[in-house]
């Protein structure tokens, strides 16, 4: 089996981390030890993050969404319920929006959610 010598391979996978750590503080950009903890580090948080933001994301919706249901005398509870009875099958993200955006649109969307719910009553 021939002798294998990792020159170019391993120049360019430090090259590449390297590359990652630019801008980072002192030996963390230059020291490819240093640069290579850094980076692991960061991209450890760069995933949990990007869960993070799902979640924070979903939460503005509900924030949102439950202030315009207020303001047609519905709690979020009660709102989403209602669409449910209804059903009317709109995500968090696309309420959100047509509550900020249309509010007469969303009027109409909380008066079929009220009718459905009236109904059950």
């Amino acid at each position: 089996m021939p002798r294998v010598k990792r020159g170019t391979k391993r120049r360019a996978n430090r090259a590449k981390t390297l590359k990652l750590a630019s801008g980072y503080f002192l030996t963390k950009s230059k020291l490819y030890r240093s640069a290579q903890e850094a980076v692991e580090r960061a991209l450890k948080f760069a995933y949990t993050g990007r869960k993070q933001k799902k979640r924070q994301f979903r939460s503005l919706w509900i924030v949102r969404i439950g202030a315009a249901a207020r303001e047609v005398g519905l709690s979020y509870s009660q709102f989403m319920h209602g669409l449910k009875l209804a059903g009317i099958e709109l995500d968090r993200k696309v309420l959100a929006e047509t509550a900020t955006a249309d509010a007469a649109q969303f009027a109409k969307i909380a008066e079929a959610a009220k009718t459905a719910l009236a109904g059950v009553q």
